[in-house]
């Protein structure tokens, strides 16, 4: 959200009134994901599900240019090794893959799509910051979390087939179930810029704000969460989110259980007991 200084890591990160902070630090090279970034989200996401102590999550970057514009293929000795067998030859023909069949589908599903799921089954809610361009990956990652607030300067671009790329990070499953399928393939066939107002409009984003209230307003929903039935959150976010794969007697039957899960909570019990009484419920967070 803000500029850092180029002597801070390039992944901050923060507890702070029950929500983890995760900052992208790398402006000067538009907050591309490294290698080590990405493990390192992965891991922290991962231990604010089991943290009773975090309750929300708000995943940002710093600058005032880019949220995410993807990732750094040049971080990590996988990308490396199909970025040179991208070059073509000195005649100007392609060269023929020299990986074995598969590698790329491995590197996929053991780098960006592990991150995508991270913030899928991530226990705490997620938010997602948006300052600035988020390209590529970065909108994948945009995609996946359960919130998303953008600064009206912010844009959305799926970039992925102006390099005759296509889109990876899980944007075919996530986008066409925000947007539909044609307005998705719509994003996808063309890469044109999205703007904040019309990802609104399409239901890509939950709220544009000036860039200079971005970060206030992210903090105001995400401590909001903090101090809600975190558990609660937890189980509405998995239903959700299975509701999109599954059929309406699944659906129902996951949802009886579930409440009946979240019944032995403290939280519904205070919810019903705060009811009963007329006051406002004081949630625990289990």
């Amino acid at each position: 959200m803000s500029t850092t200084p180029e002597t801070e890591p390039e992944l901050l990160h923060r507890v702070e009134n029950g929500v983890l902070w995760i900052t992208l630090n790398r402006p000067k090279a538009s907050n591309a994901i490294t290698w080590d970034q990405r493990e390192l989200i992965i891991t922290l996401l991962g231990e604010a599900s089991a943290n009773e102590a975090v309750r929300a999550v708000v995943l940002g970057a710093a600058g005032e240019k880019h949220f995410c514009t993807g990732m750094d293929l040049r971080s990590s000795p996988g990308t490396k090794s199909l970025l040179a067998e991208a070059a073509p030859a000195e005649d100007g023909a392609p060269k023929p893959p020299a990986r074995p069949t598969g590698y790329a589908s491995r590197m996929m599903k053991n780098g960006v799509l592990r991150l995508t799921t991270a913030v899928l089954e991530c226990e705490k809610p997620v938010i997602a910051a948006i300052n600035g361009t988020t390209a590529g990956y970065g909108m994948s990652l945009a995609l996946a979390c359960d919130l998303v607030i953008a600064a009206d300067t912010a844009r959305f671009i799926q970039i992925f087939t102006r390099r005759g790329l296509i889109p990876d990070g899980g944007s075919a499953y996530l986008l066409p179930r925000l947007v539909g399928p044609q307005k998705a393939k719509e994003l996808m066939f063309f890469g044109d810029d999205l703007p904040a107002a019309e990802a609104l409009r399409i239901g890509v984003v939950n709220k544009v704000v000036a860039a200079d209230e971005l970060e206030a307003t992210v903090r105001e929903w995400a401590e909001r969460l903090a101090t809600g039935p975190t558990r609660a959150l937890a189980i509405t976010k998995r239903l959700v989110n299975r509701s999109l794969d599954s059929d309406r007697a699944t659906s129902f039957g996951e949802e009886a259980d579930s409440v009946e899960l979240n019944m032995t909570t403290r939280d519904a019990n205070e919810g019903v007991a705060s009811l009963m009484e007329r006051r406002k419920p004081e949630y625990y967070g289990w």
